[in-house]
């Protein structure tokens, strides 16, 4: 998988339907254990409310998992659930607490509030792509400075640091498709003196 979406920050925002308060809480996981312990933090925090509706989505092993918490089956969970794989994210999980006000909703009605809920949480936390990129190295003399580190953000990459020695090396990451064309442009700009190295590869946010 060389792209996916998540949520970048942890968030929340609420409204109120028919006297009931819902409040949507989402944010990034990686694994059931924070998953499960976001979901305790919400239902601590919301101790005295009267549902704590909860779904996450985990790339890893593609697991989904959702909770009615009371509510009738299928008017809860699974709403907010199908917002979550509507807007395509993972590594992700999503609570939406509600607060009764005295006013029944009746099925649809749930199910519209929570779908609600979890579309404002996801929104708080704003969706963000994240891509698999190369982390590279790349050393030159202080007078292929300017060059090597101007090429770099053309071709797509992103500095992370610059170590002025005897040389200059030059961390960075860069989408891995486009690792061989910056050295291809390296190449041809420092007849062939210079050229990236890989250190590995990981996720970093990009767009």
């Amino acid at each position: 998988m060389s792209e996916y979406l998540t949520v970048k920050n942890n968030a929340s925002d609420e409204f109120i339907e028919k006297r009931s308060r819902f409040i949507g809480y989402c944010r990034p996981v990686k694994t059931q254990d924070e998953a499960a312990a976001f979901i305790s933090e919400i239902r601590t925090r919301h101790w005295d409310a009267t549902h704590n509706v909860y779904a996450y989505i985990l790339s890893d092993g593609q697991i989904m998992r959702y909770s009615d918490d009371g509510e009738p089956q299928g008017t809860a969970g699974v709403p907010v659930l199908e917002v979550m794989k509507k807007s395509g994210i993972t590594d992700a999980v999503v609570v939406v607490t509600r607060y009764f006000g005295g006013i029944m909703l009746g099925a649809g009605g749930l199910v519209r509030a929570y779908s609600h809920g979890a579309s404002i949480a996801i929104a708080a936390a704003k969706v963000i792509k994240m891509q698999l990129c190369a982390e590279c190295t790349v050393s030159c003399s202080y007078s292929r400075y300017g060059k090597v580190s101007s090429l770099i953000p053309e071709i797509g990459g992103v500095i992370d640091d610059s170590d002025f020695g005897q040389d200059v090396d030059i961390l960075f990451h860069i989408p891995e498709e486009k690792l061989p064309k910056l050295n291809k442009a390296l190449a041809d700009a420092t007849s062939g003196e210079v050229r990236a190295n890989s250190d590995g590869a990981r996720y970093y946010e990009c767009g």
